[in-house]
């Protein structure tokens, strides 16, 4: 009787064995993507400090947050998009990504802020003047303020992570600066089919191919930002940006941006620059994935996609569908 016991237990857990071996792996391919790039006339691309360039500062983070998911995860396989200094095409990178059928994208990035311009009162100047005509005519003097105009580096600092929101709109600056890669490449036109990622049909078409992974991106950018305030950062908290970036509209994958820091901030493009900081930040991204995965197992099974029509050739279709699925983020957050 014993026996028979001990083999029937013997039978159940091989077959709870077989159930968790088959349980499938719900992130199998992570893509991460180094901002930027050398270009190749030798100049950079992305943004400037003091001192260092965010092209160098995104290829040694991710470099380290490589090997650091590689120890964290390692049944998930990564894939970098720019595996040197090298500036690689914006097409290019999604492609690769979406070539390698990525479960998860991952940008990174550095933040910047322009110069804050300031107005200082230094004192007054009497200012002659004249009216009147012929033997009318009379001279006045008064007193005019006199300043002086300077500017400082801003004191911006702080993480921010971005998934792309077809509904919102941003400033347009933002979405230059991160698509000015794509305009300074050569015969951009072709290469992009004369695309315009801020115009409203590839809005649209985007809005299209990235609206079942929204929720998904957004999770994923939570849990960046709140792994950064646990590392005691100052987060600034998750964003959607409507105007879009390239490799966000893209992707065939949830999809974040994470700006790790403001190297416009000496004191923040010393962390940027120091290996602390950079393996620091590999870490928070990292156990940010294993919080998403966890997140992710525990989701039912998405079902089929929703058959829409393209709006491309249609201006009020095109609005219909951004009003469409603004009200469905509103009617989300609202818990309706």
């Amino acid at each position: 009787m014993l026996k028979k016991t001990i083999g029937a237990l013997c039978c159940v857990a091989g077959v709870l064995g077989l159930l968790a071996l088959k349980r499938p792996q719900p992130v199998r391919t992570v893509i991460v993507d180094a901002g930027h790039g050398v270009m190749p006339s030798g100049g950079y691309n992305g943004a400037r400090g003091s001192y260092s360039y965010e092209d160098e500062i995104c290829l040694a983070i991710s470099k380290k947050l490589v090997a650091q998911l590689a120890k964290d995860h390692p049944d998930v396989r990564v894939i970098e998009t720019r595996p040197d200094r090298n500036i690689v095409g914006l097409r290019e990178r999604a492609s690769i990504a979406n070539n390698a059928k990525g479960d998860l994208f991952i940008s990174i990035h550095v933040n910047a802020m322009p110069p804050v311009q300031h107005r200082e009162l230094v004192g007054y100047e009497t200012d002659t003047y004249y009216t009147g005509k012929g033997k009318k005519r009379k001279k006045h003097t008064r007193k005019v303020p006199k300043y002086r105009y300077y500017t400082t580096t801003s004191q911006a600092k702080g993480t921010q992570t971005y998934i792309w929101g077809a509904h919102k709109t941003e400033d347009k600056e933002i979405a230059i600066r991160e698509n000015a890669q794509m305009f300074s490449e050569e015969g951009y036109e072709q290469k992009y089919g004369g695309i315009d990622p801020n115009s409203p049909d590839f809005v649209a078409m985007s809005a299209l191919k990235t609206k079942r992974f929204f929720m998904r991106s957004s999770r994923m950018a939570d849990f960046v930002e709140a792994e950064f305030a646990k590392a005691g950062r100052v987060s600034q908290g998750s964003y959607q940006r409507g105007k879009g970036i390239w490799v966000l509209q893209a992707t065939a994958m949830p999809s974040v941006l994470v700006e790790t820091g403001f190297i416009t901030n000496r004191q923040e493009e010393d962390y940027l620059n120091s290996e602390q900081g950079q393996q620091e930040t590999a870490e928070c991204v990292s156990r940010a994935l294993g919080n998403y995965i966890d997140w992710v197992g525990k989701q039912p099974k998405a079902g089929g996609t929703t058959n829409i029509t393209s709006p491309k050739h249609d201006p009020k279709a095109t609005l219909a569908l951004l009003e469409a699925i603004e009200r469905e983020e509103h009617a989300r957050k609202s818990g309706k």
